[in-house]
C-alpha cells in the first residue's frame, strides 16, 4: 500500500512549477502600463533581475543563485548584445518587492526580470506600471499576468491544450478530469476545462475528491465507476507527485481503471522525483515536459561552468534573457515594449520554443512523454515552430 499522503511541499507551491495557482487580483493597468522605455540599442540595456536572496530559506539562496547564474550564462551567449545585469535581492517576500522594483526603475532598468513568486511579482508590477516597465516574472500563476506583467513559468492552460489535443489525435475524445479539493485542483480543472472545450474533445464528467488519504480511498470507487458509466477513455489528474498522484493512480489500477481502458494524463511532472517512474500506478501515464534535448543541454552546460546542477526553474532565468536579447539585437528604441514582447515568432529557450501572450501568459512548445517500463518515453517531440503539430 502507498505509504500516507504527504502534504504538498511548501517551496515548490511556492514556486508556482505549475504545483500551484494561487487565486491573486492580477495588475491593473495603470498609466502607460506595459508600454516599455525607450532605449539605446547602441549601449548596454540595463535589466533588473529580482531573485529571492538574502532569505534565510537554503532553498531560497539555492534558487537565487541559480538563477542569476542562468541570466549570465544567457548573458554570455547573446554575442554583441549588452546587458547590464542589475541583481537585486528580495528574501522572497512580497512586501519589500514593490519598493525594490522602483529602486530598480529609478536605478535605470527597462525592463525587470523575476521575481519568483506569484505575489512578489504583482507587487512588482503594480509598483512600477506607471513608469511603462514591463515585468517578466518566474511565477506561472495566471491570475497575475496581464497589464505590465508576464508569467515565463509553464502554466497549467498550456499544458492542458497540448495533452488533450494529442490525446483527442490518437482516439482520446472523452475526457473525465480528477481533480483534488485544493485551490491547486480547482484551478487546474478549470483549465482542463477550457482545453477540452477548445478541442472537439467532450468532456465526460469531473469528479473531486478530499485530498488526503481517506479522501483518496473514499472517492477511488466512485471515480473508477463513473468513468465505466460515461465511457471515459482518457482520465486527466490534477494532482501532482507531493501529493496524491501515486495513491490516485494505484487506487484506481486497484479498481480495474487501466491506462488500457482510460489513458491516464497528468498536468504536472511526473518524472520528478525520479523515483515517481517506479510506480506502478503511473505506469502508461502521459505528462508533457519541455524539449529534453534543449533542456538537457542546458543542464549539462550549467553543470559543467557552475559545478552544480541548476534549479529546475533556472532556465526561466535564461530564457528571459535570450529574449531580452533577441529582442534588443532588433535595434528598435522600443525593442521593450508590449507589442516587442508578443512578437507571434516567439524565441528560442532552454526549454524550447516560447512566446508571450497579450496577456500576459506563454505558450511553450511541449513534448510530450509516457511512463513506459518505470522509463520517460517521448511520444511526440515538442515542436520547434509556431503554427506546426503540436500548437
Amino acid at each position: 500500500m502507498i505509504a500516507v499522503l504527504r502534504r504538498a511541499r511548501k517551496s515548490l507551491g511556492r514556486l508556482g512549477l505549475a504545483l500551484a495557482a494561487l487565486a491573486l487580483a492580477a495588475c491593473e493597468p495603470v498609466g502607460t502600463a506595459g508600454q516599455g522605455p525607450a532605449i539605446d540599442p547602441n549601449a548596454p540595456v540595463a535589466v533588473a533581475l529580482m531573485v529571492p536572496g538574502a532569505s534565510s530559506s537554503a532553498t531560497d539562496q539555492l534558487l537565487a543563485r541559480s538563477l542569476e547564474n542562468a541570466a549570465r550564462m544567457a548573458i554570455a551567449d547573446l554575442g554583441g548584445v549588452r546587458i547590464d545585469l542589475r541583481v537585486y535581492q528580495t528574501a522572497g517576500q512580497p512586501g519589500p518587492a514593490g519598493a525594490i522594483a522602483q529602486r530598480a526603475v529609478s536605478d535605470g532598468a527597462r525592463i525587470i526580470l523575476g521575481p519568483v513568486f506569484a505575489q512578489e511579482a504583482n507587487a512588482a508590477g503594480v509598483a512600477v506600471a506607471a513608469n511603462g516597465v514591463n515585468v517578466l516574472s518566474f511565477s506561472n500563476n495566471a491570475d497575475i499576468a496581464g497589464a505590465n506583467v508576464f508569467v515565463l513559468g509553464p502554466t497549467f492552460e498550456n499544458t492542458a491544450r497540448r495533452l488533450v489535443r494529442y490525446a483527442a489525435s490518437q482516439g482520446q475524445r472523452k475526457v473525465m478530469i480528477v481533480h483534488d479539493r485544493t485551490p491547486a485542483g480547482e484551478a487546474g480543472r478549470a483549465a482542463i476545462a477550457r482545453a477540452v472545450a477548445g478541442s472537439g474533445s467532450t468532456l465526460a464528467s469531473t469528479v473531486g475528491y478530499e485530498f488526503s488519504q481517506n479522501g483518496v480511498v473514499q472517492a477511488a470507487p466512485q471515480i473508477a465507476a463513473t468513468a465505466r458509466a460515461v465511457g471515459a477513455d482518457a482520465l486527466f489528474f490534477t494532482a501532482d507527485t507531493a501529493g496524491s498522484l501515486p495513491l490516485i493512480t494505484q487506487m484506481l489500477r486497484d479498481q480495474g481503471v487501466t491506462p488500457a481502458m482510460a489513458r491516464y494524463l497528468g498536468l504536472t511532472r511526473w518524472d520528478i522525483p525520479q523515483a515517481t517512474l517506479a510506480l506502478p500506478g503511473v505506469q502508461g501515464g502521459w505528462f508533457a515536459l519541455p524539449d529534453p534535448v534543449t533542456y538537457q543541454a542546458f543542464q549539462s552546460r550549467y553543470q559543467a561552468t557552475y559545478g552544480e546542477a541548476p534549479h529546475p526553474i533556472a532556465g526561466l532565468a535564461y530564457d528571459g534573457i535570450a529574449a531580452i536579447g533577441a529582442l534588443v539585437r532588433s535595434g528598435r528604441a522600443d525593442a521593450l515594449s508590449r507589442e516587442a514582447l508578443t512578437q507571434s515568432s516567439g524565441f528560442a529557450g532552454v526549454g524550447g520554443t516560447f512566446r508571450l501572450r497579450s496577456d500576459g501568459t506563454n505558450e511553450r512548445a511541449l513534448a510530450i512523454a509516457e511512463i513506459r517500463n518505470r522509463q520517460v518515453v517521448v511520444i511526440d517531440p515538442a515542436p520547434r515552430s509556431f503554427g506546426g503539430a503540436g500548437f
